[in-house]
């Protein structure tokens, strides 16, 4: 990845996160203003194959279901943050491939799912009866939104964060990795029970067609970039050496058993990041050999030649 983020990483969009919460702040107006216009922008594949291409991008505008304005502020500002805070952890590329992997792999979901029906309903659905296979797709198309997307991204938060806390309803002091773990239930769950139960697609056909498929399928193609990233990431696939080295690491840190392992040193002070953690260490280009200072020492020291 490291070639392909010299040679297009100058292309990667800066500040994401805030693009996509402005996207939903249009979606939330448009909500207001006439919400069945929302419908000509989903990410239905039966309409983006009939030449409404536009479907291809427009569904990023389409707002996932909060609730009143207050908790739908509250979701907008939560999501800025921990995807802001992402872009910054990972850098630019890495994010941008995160995000568009995501909706990459959600817009292939859902002409797969518009396939599978076809061969699962293929008796029932008729080619020559547009009018059902639009009902049908117009539904499923719901399913096909931003919400998993932005899910991948709090999981991807909580992989990276384990241990940051957040306050449950404003009091609660949690731990991310534990909300992660609930957010990963309840998606399983719902990829369970499907979502949906059967619906009528069309009043002048009278059949039901059960469109549990299509929240199955946008819940797999969603959180694929989340499973390709961290399965293929060093965080997650460790070997046991690994692993038993890193347990006796912490081992002997808890015993405390010499002296604390520092990483930076001042060269005047000898002030470390385990004395002083409020300090910030930085190499001089101008003196011959490595040597690190302080902020207090950077531009005031002299110069090893």
């Amino acid at each position: 990845m490291s070639k392909f983020e010299r040679k297009f990483g100058r292309y990667a969009v800066r500040n994401l996160t805030t693009l996509l919460i402005a996207c939903y702040a249009v979606g939330y107006i448009i909500q207001i203003i006439n919400s069945n216009f929302l419908f000509y922008l989903t990410l239905d594949p039966w309409q983006i194959l009939h030449g409404q291409i536009w479907r291809l991008v427009t569904w990023i505008v389409v707002p996932p279901s909060v609730g009143n304005l207050f908790t739908t502020l509250i979701m907008l500002y939560f999501y800025w943050s921990i995807g802001t805070t992402l872009e910054h952890t990972w850098g630019c590329y890495r994010y941008n491939l995160y995000i568009f992997s995501g909706f990459l792999f959600t817009i292939a979901g859902s002409f797969l799912a518009m396939g599978l029906s076809f061969l699962i309903y293929g008796n029932t659905l008729n080619l020559s009866d547009p009018e059902s296979c639009a009902a049908l797709f117009r539904l499923g198309s719901l399913f096909f939104s931003t919400g998993y997307v932005n899910t991948s991204i709090f999981l991807a938060f909580a992989a990276t964060f384990p241990d940051a806390q957040v306050l449950l309803m404003f009091l609660i002091p949690i731990k991310v990795k534990w909300m992660g773990i609930v957010y990963g239930v309840l998606i399983v769950w719902e990829f369970i029970q499907g979502a949906a139960t059967s619906v009528v697609t069309s009043a002048g056909s009278g059949f039901l067609l059960d469109i549990g498929l299509f929240p199955r399928v946008a819940i797999l193609a969603s959180f694929l970039n989340f499973v390709v990233f961290f399965l293929t990431s060093r965080r997650v696939l460790r070997s046991p050496k690994q692993i038993r080295r890193q347990q006796e690491f912490r081992r002997e840190v808890r015993r405390g058993a010499g002296s604390a392992i520092t990483r930076h040193k001042c060269a005047v002070c000898g002030r470390t990041e385990e004395s002083n953690p409020e300090l910030e260490f930085r190499f001089c280009s101008k003196c011959n050999g490595n040597y690190e200072y302080c902020q207090d020492h950077l531009f005031t020291h002299t110069h090893v030649q």
